[in-house]
């Protein structure tokens, strides 16, 4: 028997009818704010990768050469490949562009809770623009699209500034490894390196701006830097809207890729990995052959957000129906069954040749309620309407029924 790859999923309906419940208030929520979808492709340029990243993300990437020769990788994620339908298709469009994604992405990294081989992005991306506002509005976004869905999270904001000030005399790649150290949550190691390093003088500091919890902790440790209007006001606006966050120095995200503020959100009921959605400022745009623009954006793991909310998911009610009919009504049946499905109720009808009680025992399996159409029903146009669950049953004018169904 031939099985799914490794790291891979089949979904079911029940399940597919939950994450496409998700994923319609996401959508729905983000155009609100003005965001609207884009799609890029599933494969492209292994260049469009590794051109901010370096060589070493290849071995995480699922990467191929077609029958041209040219280097290709299914897409690992989607900032860089809606960036670079920007500098393509976007470059004439007014500013700031907003644009919002929903699509799977491919890594090859070991499986675990929530996190796959193939897996589901949802996110945004505000291009063009520069300013406190722009950085706010993402992570207010952030914050109303995770409210949506119903999980409970903690969100969580740093400004690159902020390590960056206080590690500027280190030489570049010791400050690249305690970053690295930083991105991984490991603030233990990072301290540990510095002592080890010969700058014990960083080692006290740098835990102190872990420990800051408020922007005037913050610039106790590292003073007052060019950012620092900016990033009051940013907080300021956030703080004005009643957004709940924590402040937290050490998020990192990688320097190389992020410019500014730096944001990510938590999730309850996910173990040690429960990290659900990252964001910040960025400039990628001339990476790929456009002018040097002013990026914010965030990305949400969207198959970490429904292992979240794991039975948690309010859906709206909708009757599975099942016309039930004897071999003399079929065509009625066919007909009434097709005009139920055209008033958007959800209905099935015997297709096995069955008996009106093995057809009432299946139904009885899988229906919240029957309609019957028998000899009686197709002389009088009527139609018997009987509720699985109650067991009450009524014959009622088919347009009657359709009301009940509809307004159930």
């Amino acid at each position: 028997m031939l099985s799914r790859p490794r790291g891979t999923r089949d979904m079911l309906p029940d399940e597919m009818e939950q994450r496409r419940e998700i994923e319609a208030r996401l959508r729905a929520k983000a155009r609100t704010w003005g965001y609207r979808e884009v799609s890029t492709p599933t494969f492209e340029e292994l260049e469009l990768f590794t051109i901010r990243s370096g060589e070493g993300i290849i071995d995480e990437m699922y990467v191929f050469e077609d029958k041209g020769g040219r280097s290709l990788a299914l897409r690992p994620e989607l900032t860089a490949p809606v960036l670079r339908t920007f500098v393509n298709e976007g470059r004439s469009l007014t500013k700031p562009i907003k644009w919002s994604y929903y699509a799977d992405c491919y890594r090859y990294e070991r499986p675990q809770k929530g996190r796959y081989r193939q897996f589901w992005q949802f996110g945004i991306e505000l291009i063009g623009a520069d300013s406190a506002m722009a950085d706010a509005e993402v992570m207010m976004v952030a914050d109303d699209l995770l409210r949506t869905t119903g999980v409970t999270f903690v969100m969580k904001i740093g400004h690159l500034s902020f390590m960056r000030t206080l590690l500027k005399d280190l030489p570049a790649e010791d400050q690249k490894k305690v970053r690295a150290f930083l991105d991984k949550r490991d603030t233990d190691a990072a301290s540990v390196f510095l002592t080890e390093s010969g700058r014990n003088d960083l080692a006290a500091p740098l835990q102190q701006l872990i420990s800051a919890r408020t922007l005037d902790e913050v610039f106790a440790v590292i003073g007052e830097i060019p950012e620092a209007d900016r990033i009051r006001e940013t907080f300021g606006i956030l703080d004005s809207q009643g957004i709940q966050y924590e402040i937290n120095p050490a998020i990192a995200r990688g320097l190389d890729y992020y410019t500014g503020i730096v944001f990510e959100c938590f999730a309850e009921g996910l173990g040690a990995e429960n990290q659900i959605l990252g964001g910040g400022a960025y400039r990628l745009a001339h990476l790929f052959g456009g002018e040097d623009t002013p990026s914010v954006g965030f990305a949400m793991g969207f198959d970490r957000v429904m292992v979240a909310l794991g039975e948690h998911i309010w859906m709206p009610f909708q009757p599975q129906v099942s016309v039930i009919f004897t071999p003399e009504a079929r065509e009625r049946a066919i007909a009434v069954s097709r005009e139920l499905r055209g008033s958007g109720i959800i209905c099935s009808i015997d297709l096995m040749g069955r008996g009106f009680s093995a057809q009432m025992k299946s139904a009885g399996k899988i229906a919240d309620f029957v309609i019957i159409i028998g000899d009686d029903e197709v002389k009088s146009g009527m139609a018997t309407l009987k509720n699985m669950k109650g067991g009450e049953q009524q014959t009622l004018p088919l347009s009657d029924v359709i009301s009940l169904l509809t307004t159930h």
